[in-house]
């Protein structure tokens, strides 16, 4: 590990489960059977795909062509391109599960934002990072986390920043954190875009470096 990084989960992330949200997945394809609406049976198949696995945690994401995201009207609409590339990395564990700082900042800002199929509960920090500015962005926590934040509060590497949110809280979604990184907040408080169109990839992937280092 970097030196100045922590783990953000307590899990050993070497032995994660890779998870494929794409097209490829044929469990995800519109004859399989499985009702991505439906959050609960949504859940269970993660978990079941952990459980089979005898993994604490899935994770995957970045820069993937998703089909998950047609579940929610958040995503897209009959008259935009709809947003299917995914711009950090998930990792999917059970609610309750605490979230660390993997590297000193501030919090930069904070929300819940409470659509369906939303970040629900989402913190940002602000870091330094070789003198500029980098900002770290935690989405689909429990309310909870929100509590007792304020801008500009510190937090250390290791420091125990929130706790994954069990759905509907966490923006109706399978217990997961959404961990994502941006060098420029382009205006936005307490959310970013965590998933583009394809017109907008190369443009958002150069915003959102792969954070894959930071874990």
């Amino acid at each position: 590990m970097k030196s100045g990084m922590a783990a953000i989960l307590p899990f050993d992330l070497s032995r994660a489960l890779p998870l494929d949200f794409s097209a490829t997945n044929p469990d995800l394809l519109p004859d399989s059977g499985l009702d991505l609406t439906n959050t609960a049976l949504f859940s269970a198949y993660v978990f079941g795909k952990l459980q089979a696995a005898g993994a604490q945690v899935g994770i995957g994401g970045y820069n993937e062509h998703r089909v998950i995201y047609r579940r929610s009207a958040h995503f897209g609409d009959v008259q935009a391109e709809p947003r299917e590339i995914h711009l950090g990395i998930d990792l999917w564990a059970e609610a309750g599960t605490p979230v660390y700082a993997p590297k000193a900042g501030v919090v930069h800002s904070f929300a819940d934002n409470a659509n369906f199929g939303d970040y629900g509960p989402t913190i940002i920090l602000q870091h330094d990072v070789e003198g500029a500015p980098v900002f770290s962005l935690y989405g689909h926590l429990s309310r909870a986390s929100l509590e007792g934040l304020y801008e500009g509060k510190v937090f250390n590497a290791g420091d125990k920043l929130a706790e994954i949110g069990p759905f509907p809280e966490n923006g109706d979604w399978p217990p997961h954190l959404h961990f994502q990184l941006m060098t420029d907040m382009l205006g936005h408080r307490g959310d970013f875009p965590g998933v583009c169109s394809l017109t907008d990839r190369a443009r958002f992937l150069q915003l959102c470096p792969d954070p894959a280092g930071w874990l």
